[in-house]
């Protein structure tokens, strides 16, 4: 099972995590990573923008690249859009397998490529201020690392 929503609305990660093993007996391991809107040096809001279609192909395109390396049994990936404020959820990737290590890896893997890659338009907002925002070095490196040699 794999999920993907791209939403303006808040979700409810615990209630995303239990349905990942829901009626799978051989989940032994889900990993969840839920992301949060700083409110760091004076971020006021965070706006996101997205190519309707585009967007859900290219994580779902990511996302059969996540299944085809680890044995996932289920998947899902939450990723909001719209004007979110310090404190809100943002984004949650869950990944369930029979064994820890698949579910830790994949879930980084997914990650990283949402951070540093997947097709979304950043802005910041600082009271009046407001600036389009790109990934940081950081987020790159760690995406390329999956890259294989």
């Amino acid at each position: 099972m794999k999920t993907l929503r791209i939403q303006t609305e808040d979700f409810d990660p615990g209630a995303e995590i239990r349905a990942l093993a829901e009626g799978r007996v051989e989940v032994g391991a889900i990993v969840a990573f839920t992301g949060l809107v700083r409110g760091d040096d004076g971020l006021s809001a965070l706006s996101l923008e997205h190519y309707p279609g585009m967007t859900e192909r290219e994580i779902m395109r990511h996302l059969g690249e996540a299944e085809a390396r680890w044995p996932i049994l289920a998947a899902t990936i939450i990723h909001r859009v719209g004007q979110l404020y310090p404190g809100e959820h943002i984004v949650l990737v869950g990944v369930a397998s029979a064994h820890r290590r698949a579910a830790f890896e994949a879930a980084e893997f997914l990650m990283d490529y949402l951070k540093a890659r997947a097709p979304f338009w950043k802005q910041e907002h600082r009271g009046a201020e407001t600036n389009w925002i790109e990934a940081r070095n950081d987020d790159e490196f760690a995406a390329i690392r999956w890259n294989p040699a």
